[in-house]
């Protein structure tokens, strides 16, 4: 890898709410997380269009400016069949790790919201966001709504991973 990494993002896929169905036996979904390169998925919930994955991914964050993008699929025997996609920006959340390190907020009481994400245009937000401090570690909660879709939503938590030398270490 010849970009520097910043840091690791752990990301809990947590559930699909009320995806739009696309079999008439139930649909199959999954999603593909991408990030610049990177491409991880999760896995297959049979027969339901309130999957619950609690899937954990992790993406190695080189380039912030990268936004990180959901493709939800309904599996198939020949071709997938597309749910819907979201997207959001990790600036915001990278932003707050800055501050974190910069203010040292290991002395910050549990459950202290850091910054707040607004939902706008730009971003597939239905509600608004806060990036708190949760036991030692900084977190962002999340409902995305799917676009290119009649309906549906993903349910996302971020957690940051300390490395070794990434990121500006005390």
């Amino acid at each position: 890898m010849d970009e520097k990494l910043v840091g690791l993002l752990r990301i809990n896929v947590i559930r699909g709410i009320k995806l739009a169905k696309r079999d008439a036996l139930g649909s199959d979904p999954y999603i593909i997380v991408r990030m610049g390169k990177q491409k991880l998925k999760t896995s297959v919930v049979k027969k339901t269009l309130n999957p619950e994955w609690n899937d954990e991914l992790t993406l190695c964050v080189t380039d912030p400016n990268h936004p990180i993008t959901f493709h939800v699929y309904d599996e198939d025997v020949f071709l997938d069949d597309k749910m819907g996609d979201a997207e959001f920006d990790i600036k915001p959340f990278v932003q707050a790790l800055k501050m974190h390190l910069d203010m040292h907020l290991e002395n910050v009481p549990s459950g202290t919201i850091i910054t707040k994400v607004k939902p706008h245009r730009e971003n597939c937000f239905s509600e608004e966001s806060a990036i708190t401090w949760e036991n030692g570690e900084l977190v962002q909660h999340m409902f995305l709504r799917l676009r290119n879709i009649e309906c549906g939503e993903i349910e996302v938590k971020l957690q940051w991973i300390k490395v070794p030398g990434g990121s500006k270490s005390h």
